[in-house]
């Protein structure tokens, strides 16, 4: 692999969605978890609360990704852009009433509003989570790609050639992983009865996960047989850290098991970005059609600035990020929670009749 421009912000991009998968992985699965681990409301408000200090810092992996994107393979955003528009739409309406439901769900007393919000929470995490193994998968796998009248290469599939057999399987993949990575991360950060039962959940889960992935990476590399050799070893790293994750949530061990379900992603998400390389969207229309970290780039000065850019600021980011996380890193107990079924609203209004 030679170290050029391209190269470093292909890794620096992967990196990123790494990151992204992690963090938001486990927000994710949290988000569709709040009812199934929660008795009463108390129970609810506590599982949120896991989610409150990080959530919205999370997304921000999502908003560099793609930033870093534009600027750095403006081709390869654009095609992915157009062609992935309905997806990524869908993506996008629901991680924004998703942040909605997680700012309103407490502004008000009624159950009844606060359970149309975890409806709203459930399928604001579950579509992005399904989606992305979807467009990733698609990614991976080739879309049709053909060189315009202009000139440049776009896209010129619709949204339904999207939703093939091996792209829904990759997106049951990450909807699964997610969902136990999310189960992994509440019975590190819970006591009590909702660590127990998202304990329970991770078992079961944890084991459709194993299957779905196996079952995807074992068609990567049979439709795929170029990069076979690549993806086999990445595989079975995969497999053994999820092994591994699943034993210690098995043992009781929760910070081992949300370290290995966080490698086990990080390393499943390289596996498909080292599949890519040198490509960044292949063309299921023939090999001259496909968008490589070359034809796809920016100027070498555009990366070089970027570089200089991102060797500042990363690390003061990451610094940040992860004193956030240390600071908020105690467990959280429905116990602590005061009047959960009084919202905002409910409170003001009693004080003004007092």
């Amino acid at each position: 692999m030679e170290m050029t421009f391209q190269t470093v912000w292909f890794l620096l991009i992967a990196v990123l969605w790494v990151g992204y998968f992690i963090l938001e992985g486990f927000d994710f699965g949290v988000g569709m978890l709040v009812r199934a681990v929660s008795k009463n409301e108390a129970d609810r408000r506590a599982v949120l609360t896991t989610l409150g200090p990080v959530w919205d810092g999370n997304e921000v992996w999502l908003l560099v990704a793609g930033g870093a994107t534009f600027a750095a393979f403006p081709e390869w955003y654009a095609t992915l852009f157009s062609g992935f528009y309905l997806p990524l739409f869908l993506i996008l309406v629901s991680l924004i009433v998703r942040g909605v439901a997680f700012e309103y769900r407490s502004k008000y007393g009624k159950a009844q509003w606060r359970q149309r919000w975890d409806v709203v929470i459930f399928i604001g995490s579950a579509i992005p989570a399904l989606l992305w193994g979807v467009a990733f998968a698609n990614i991976v796998r080739g879309v049709p790609i053909e060189r315009a009248a202009t000139g440049s290469l776009e896209y010129t599939g619709g949204f339904f050639n999207l939703l093939n057999p091996y792209a829904l399987l990759g997106g049951v993949v990450t909807l699964t992983v997610f969902l136990t990575h999310g189960a992994v991360f509440l019975s590190l950060k819970t006591t009590g009865e909702i660590r127990a039962r998202a304990q329970a959940i991770a078992k079961i889960s944890g084991l459709v996960a194993a299957v779905a992935a196996v079952g995807f990476l074992a068609w990567t590399n049979l439709m795929l047989p170029e990069i076979n050799a690549r993806v086999l070893t990445l595989s079975i790293i995969v497999a053994l850290l999820w092994v591994a994750g699943m034993a210690a949530n098995f043992m009781g061990r929760e910070g081992w098991a949300f370290i290995f379900s966080a490698g086990t992603i990080a390393v499943f998400v390289s596996t498909l970005f080292y599949a890519l390389y040198p490509r960044v969207m292949p063309s299921s229309l023939g090999s001259q059609f496909d968008l490589t970290i070359t034809n796809a780039s920016s100027t070498d000065y555009t990366l070089k600035v970027m570089t200089v850019v991102a060797v500042v600021m990363t690390p003061l980011v990451l610094i940040y990020q992860g004193w956030t996380y240390w600071v908020f890193r105690k467990r959280v107990s429905a116990s602590q929670i005061m009047n959960p079924e009084h919202g905002v609203l409910d409170a003001v209004s009693h004080s003004l009749h007092k």
